[in-house]
């Protein structure tokens, strides 16, 4: 039986602009995330990680963005929660790009109009150079669909660390 993902990908183009640094966010802008993602999860079953790429690796680079961003979902184990709830945002700063993946018990329940709002609501942010605000806006949206849709019940733990994953 194939598993069923939700996701979306969006390219910022900008033409000559910088979109983006070397590092995107600050230290600060870290905590900011990580936080946010706790308190999220406070409220839902779901699972959130966000994975910031500075580049592809060597080993990576005949793979799709697509695939290299489901590598980073299975390798932090996202596919692994009880209730099939892990969403991953994932951002290769290089490239210029991201995806947002939703493991299949979320796409069983959230329409792909909801993510590619997502992705332009993201993209908007990254062209203005707000990288930690889009970031921020859209966990928070995930959060008020996962908390409807995925609420937390007695006894749920946090399955899978908040801390953004840089590589």
């Amino acid at each position: 039986l194939r598993q069923q993902y939700s996701y979306v990908r969006s390219v910022i183009s900008g033409g000559s602009v910088n979109l983006f640094k070397p590092d995107i966010v600050t230290k600060l802008e870290l905590t900011t995330i990580a936080s946010r993602i706790g308190e999220i999860e406070k409220k839902t079953l779901g699972e959130i990680r966000v994975t910031i790429s500075r580049r592809r690796l060597w080993k990576e680079r005949k793979l799709s963005l697509h695939e290299i961003a489901m590598q980073h979902f299975f390798a932090q184990g996202m596919n692994k929660t009880k209730a099939k709830t892990g969403v991953l945002l994932f951002i290769n700063v290089k490239e210029r790009a991201f995806h947002i993946i939703a493991d299949e018990g979320i796409h069983a329940k959230v329409s792909q109009e909801f993510w590619n709002t997502l992705a332009a609501t993201m993209s908007q942010h990254f062209k203005q150079q707000k990288f930690c605000d889009g970031i921020c806006t859209v966990l928070s949206e995930i959060g008020v669909v996962l908390e409807k849709e995925f609420p937390a019940i007695g006894g749920d733990t946090n399955e899978l660390s908040n801390d953004v994953i840089i590589s």
